[in-house]
């Protein structure tokens, strides 16, 4: 069974608007009129991505009924009631500082920002990948029929746990870019060169090459201008502006991350007054099915991992008549389960489809951090 989307927050229907501050967390719920953000993104009545406005305008644009508010994957924006012709958009730039658990990314327009976001990083992917390795050679060895080892797999090519980390930040631009005219991307050079004898120190940083490079060249492949900025010039200008720099990599403040990404839309633009609002965004782990794992007594597999609950994409967003919005989880005999959009804790485990009226997709959590 396949429940349709109907009229979604995505597409900025006035009647779903009136609850979706709960999207999101309740320390950050603020009015428009205060300053939540350095900007609001616009789009016409086409979706086509206009110059972003202050929050001012955009509360007085909706107050008079010229524009629509909406969420997209969580981030807030705004659609003019109208088809804007040879619009006027400056300088849209992404500057991203990458990291290992962490990034910070910060948008700009040419002289001021737009928002930032602090994202985690999806670290899971390489022990998913010894354990689905684990279970193809016990299956292997087990007495049933199996085909012959052969050897079918790409070598030398980009390792999976690196491609998602790096697809993970494309993820990100492709949702930004249907919401604002982006034309520039930034990042933070990682530097890992290759050294001669030296087998250990090339296993260890050669990924971070590949992927390096995998990034460029998508980003490139969608017509972005591309800079790069080495490490150590982020900090000379860091500290030739004053900004302090946090050593805790993990908390939820503008200066363990977005400190940089704004020193890098700086270097390449010009000096802005900082924005310390940022989005939070926490991508979902989902657990697919584990085809290779052994069975249960009399053959049947046992029920466990998916991607989809009742024919809809898990983490997708929907309204149900007794919780609100939640997000789907799981799914068993007796229903899918509903968790909270704040912190991901567990609702019930038995809505019914019939119940729930689906917002949006998404495979992220979206909270907005204020720090004052």
């Amino acid at each position: 069974m396949r429940l349709n989307p109907v009229r979604t927050v995505e597409y900025g229907s006035s009647k779903d608007i009136k609850d979706v501050q709960l999207v999101l967390s309740q320390s950050s719920v603020q009015s428009l009129s205060c300053s939540t953000q350095g900007l609001v993104p616009v789009v016409d009545s086409q979706n086509n991505p206009l110059q972003p406005c202050k929050s001012s305008m955009a509360e007085r644009l909706i107050r008079k009924g010229k524009a629509t508010p909406f969420f997209k994957k969580g981030f807030f924006a705004i659609r003019i009631n109208k088809i804007v012709d040879n619009p006027i958009v400056s300088i849209i730039a992404v500057a991203i500082d990458p990291g290992s658990k962490r990034t910070g990314i910060t948008v700009t327009t040419d002289s001021e920002v737009i928002l930032n976001i602090q994202c985690n990083t999806p670290n899971w992917i390489k022990k998913k990948i010894e354990v689905r390795k684990m279970y193809r050679r016990t299956r292997r060895n087990r007495n049933t029929p199996y085909r012959e080892c052969r050897f079918n797999r790409s070598i030398g090519n980009i390792s999976p746990s690196t491609k998602a980390r790096w697809q993970a930040h494309l993820r990100i631009i492709d949702i930004l870019n249907k919401i604002l005219p982006v034309s520039n991307i930034i990042i933070e050079d990682i530097q890992a060169p290759t050294k001669k004898n030296c087998k250990k120190w090339n296993n260890n940083f050669s990924p971070l090459e590949v992927g390096k490079q995998y990034f460029e060249n998508e980003i490139l492949s969608r017509g972005f201008e591309f800079t790069k900025y080495h490490g150590f010039e982020t900090k000379l200008h860091r500290d030739s502006r004053g900004f302090k720099k946090t050593s805790k990599k993990l908390i939820d403040k503008w200066e363990a991350h977005c400190v940089d990404s704004h020193s890098l839309a700086e270097m390449l633009i010009t000096e802005m007054i900082p924005v310390k609002d940022m989005y939070l965004l926490n991508f979902l782990q989902f657990n697919r099915r584990e085809l290779h794992q052994g069975y249960r007594k009399g053959g049947i597999r046992r029920l466990y991992g998916s991607t989809r609950s009742e024919g809809l994409n898990r983490g997708t967003l929907i309204k149900h008549s007794k919780y609100g919005l939640t997000q789907i989880g799981g799914s068993s005999q007796r229903g899918i389960s509903l968790h909270s959009i704040d912190n991901g804790e567990r609702l019930c485990q038995n809505a019914k489809i019939e119940d729930c009226r689906v917002l949006t997709n998404q495979s992220w959590r979206t909270a907005f951090c204020c720090n004052l």
